[in-house]
């Protein structure tokens, strides 16, 4: 599967932004979409996981309340809907999917596939 994300970009904090991924290539029936977002010099940090077909949600638990994950089967889309941002919040971001998914996984090596990334920064 192919991943397009996009919707970062600058934001002064307390604001909100929308991240969205496109996914192509199959079916995503069989998978687990999530988002994970890499600051530099940090490692890649989990915020939150959805099943396709029955958009099951787990998130990190800092991440709870000010994010949260959805996902549109018909337009095949993925969200990320982020408020009352930070300036910590600056990362890229990135979308990713987990084929044949058992289960809900925080674990970046468990997924396969791997969008782009979109930057999101937010200034004090």
């Amino acid at each position: 599967v192919q991943l397009q994300a996009c919707g970062g970009g600058l934001v002064q904090a307390g604001g909100s932004l929308t991240l969205s991924c496109a996914a192509s290539g199959r079916s995503l029936s069989s998978y687990t979409m999530g988002w994970f977002r890499q600051a530099p010099g940090k490692e890649r940090e989990f915020i939150a996981t959805i099943t396709w077909t029955l958009g099951r949600t787990f998130y990190e638990d800092t991440m709870k309340g000010r994010f949260t994950v959805s996902r549109d089967k018909t337009a095949n889309m993925v969200y990320l809907q982020m408020n009352s941002l930070k300036p910590e919040d600056t990362a890229m971001y990135y979308c990713a999917a987990r084929r044949n998914a058992i289960g809900l996984s925080n674990t970046a090596q468990d997924f396969d596939s791997w969008g782009q990334g979109t930057l999101v920064t937010v200034s004090s």
